[in-house]
């Protein structure tokens, strides 16, 4: 295993870590979190939305949390979303919503989840916006995937999900969603799986992500290519060229801090580049899995560090 796998596991397990959770949760943000999350109000992040949509690039918006155990919290969710999805329309953000199902109850129990992330999605057709469900951590996988497929079933046309390279199973999944023209994010995957059911190198990855990638924009649906590696995504141009693939069924898909000129880059170039710019007190899971995918980041909190 390379040294690269296991800073990335290290950093994943420390996710878990009451004691890391409480140190950075109190420092993360003099040390630079905030380059990676948009602030821990709506308040705060509404400015940065609008920012990088006077830069051209399209965003989304996520408040950040996971794992929610009590039905009335999950209503508290869903009434923050409501809100989130209102002042998007009154600001006039180019913004969409993605979520997580367990933030929403999918933990307690799969129909509470439905319901909850029903009411969001019907809400946001009302304002002509759309809801990225997120993909979580494979034990999620199947009801995620039920719930999407109840929902585009029952006529929701302005939903989509997300799709993990690193997964066995990702190509046979996207072959039983083709039939459905899906709105489908592919990312590479960024939780901590066991070997036997996940990639473990990432050159397997990648040349996972480009089958992915290739069936995905052969198909009916819309493609988010959702990484920062610039290989994959001059293959994903080249490939779309080659195809007559139209530049309004694929849009580049990045995260708040990270590549920001490139991102501007492919703007230059007239793609659709959209910014996952997340917010919330509860960032600290999602800071983790952002160092652990790529080790300059954890270099960039060390210097704030060095200088705090």
């Amino acid at each position: 295993m390379g040294r690269l796998s296991v800073l990335r596991k290290a950093i994943l397990a420390a996710a878990d870590s009451p004691s890391m959770h409480r140190f950075v949760q109190r420092y993360g943000f003099r040390l630079g979190a905030a380059r990676f999350v948009a602030g821990e109000s709506l308040d705060e992040a509404v400015p940065v939305l609008r920012r990088l949509n006077e830069s051209g690039l399209l965003t989304n918006t996520t408040l950040l949390g996971e794992g929610v155990r009590d039905e009335a919290e999950t209503r508290a969710v869903v009434a923050a979303y409501t809100e989130v999805l209102d002042r998007i329309e009154v600001e006039g953000l180019r913004t969409n919503v993605a979520l997580k199902l367990t933030h929403l109850g999918l933990s307690i129990d799969e129909d509470l989840a439905h319901r909850n992330v029903a009411e969001l999605v019907e809400h946001a057709a009302t304002l002509g916006n759309f809801v990225r469900i997120d993909m979580e951590e494979s034990r999620h996988l199947d009801a995620t995937l039920r719930i999407y497929r109840r929902l585009r079933e029952a006529g929701h046309e302005n939903v989509g999900t997300v799709l993990q390279a690193y997964l066995f199973r990702s190509e046979a999944d996207l072959a039983a969603l083709l039939p459905l023209a899906p709105n489908l994010r592919i990312v590479k995957g960024a939780y901590l799986e066991p070997p036997e059911i996940a990639y473990p190198h990432k050159r397997d990855v990648d040349a996972a992500y480009v089958r992915l990638l290739e069936t995905s924009l052969g198909g009916g649906g819309f493609t988010a290519v959702a990484t920062h590696d610039e290989a994959l995504i001059e293959h994903a141009i080249a490939f779309a060229g080659e195809r007559g693939i139209a530049r309004e069924r694929f849009q580049f898909q990045m995260l708040y801090g990270i590549r920001s000129q490139l991102q501007l880059d492919l703007v230059g170039r007239g793609f659709d580049v959209l910014v996952a710019t997340p917010y919330g007190p509860e960032w600290y899971r999602y800071l983790m899995r952002r160092l652990a995918e790529r080790p300059a980041n954890v270099l960039f909190l060390l210097r704030n560090l060095v200088r705090g």
